[in-house]
């Protein structure tokens, strides 16, 4: 359950993969590993019990801009894609390409003060309950990587079925969702 809990709310991540799918399936799940390495990164850190480093609110205000900053970025990066025409055929993706997505979805992730927001209370539940960490970072890892290869391969299956104007719509409104979702997390840090 933490694994979809972690893999499935609509947010910039599932925005991205579904941008990403759509140009090759190999791309949208580089996206989704990044993000879900990031996440088990963020339930290691829970279970050592070190969560207590990064709940400092300067390094959490640190983090929340920063991660502003790279939405505005990757929201920037679709918006000026929106004109490229989707091709049919799958997009050959360099193992290069492959890594960049990759760090795409992890640094996204790592700094998403919604996904640091999301395990912080994880650790209340954790902590009142006896957690098996086998069993947690194994249902974590099932879930996320069950969500993060089938729903880039069914967006990937379908993108014949999308016109050339609804690609350039999809990459609009998904520019300006994480627009939204950048100065949602910029104004959260700087005004509250």
């Amino acid at each position: 359950m933490l694994g979809f809990g972690a893999a499935l709310p609509l947010g910039p991540i599932n925005i991205l993969i579904v941008n990403n799918a759509l140009k090759s399936y190999k791309a949208g799940v580089a996206l989704g590993l990044g993000a879900m390495s990031a996440d088990i990164l963020y339930l290691f850190l829970i279970l050592a019990g070190t969560t207590g480093l990064i709940h400092n609110p300067a390094i959490l205000n640190i983090i929340g801009i920063f991660g502003s900053l790279f939405l505005l970025y990757l929201a920037y990066i679709i918006y000026k894609s929106k004109e490229k025409i989707l091709k049919v055929q799958t997009i050959r993706v360099q193992i290069k390409n492959l890594f960049k997505i990759y760090s795409q979805g992890f640094i996204l992730t790592l700094f998403n003060p919604m996904t640091i927001a999301f395990w912080f209370s994880i650790t209340g539940y954790g902590s009142s309950r006896d957690l098996n960490m086998g069993f947690t970072i194994l249902g974590l890892i099932s879930a996320i990587t069950l969500w993060i290869t089938i729903m880039p391969y069914l967006v990937h299956r379908s993108k014949q079925k999308i016109s050339q104007r609804a690609s350039k719509y999809l990459n609009t409104i998904s520019a300006f969702i994480l627009f939204g979702f950048a100065i949602f997390l910029f104004t959260d840090v700087v005004f509250l």
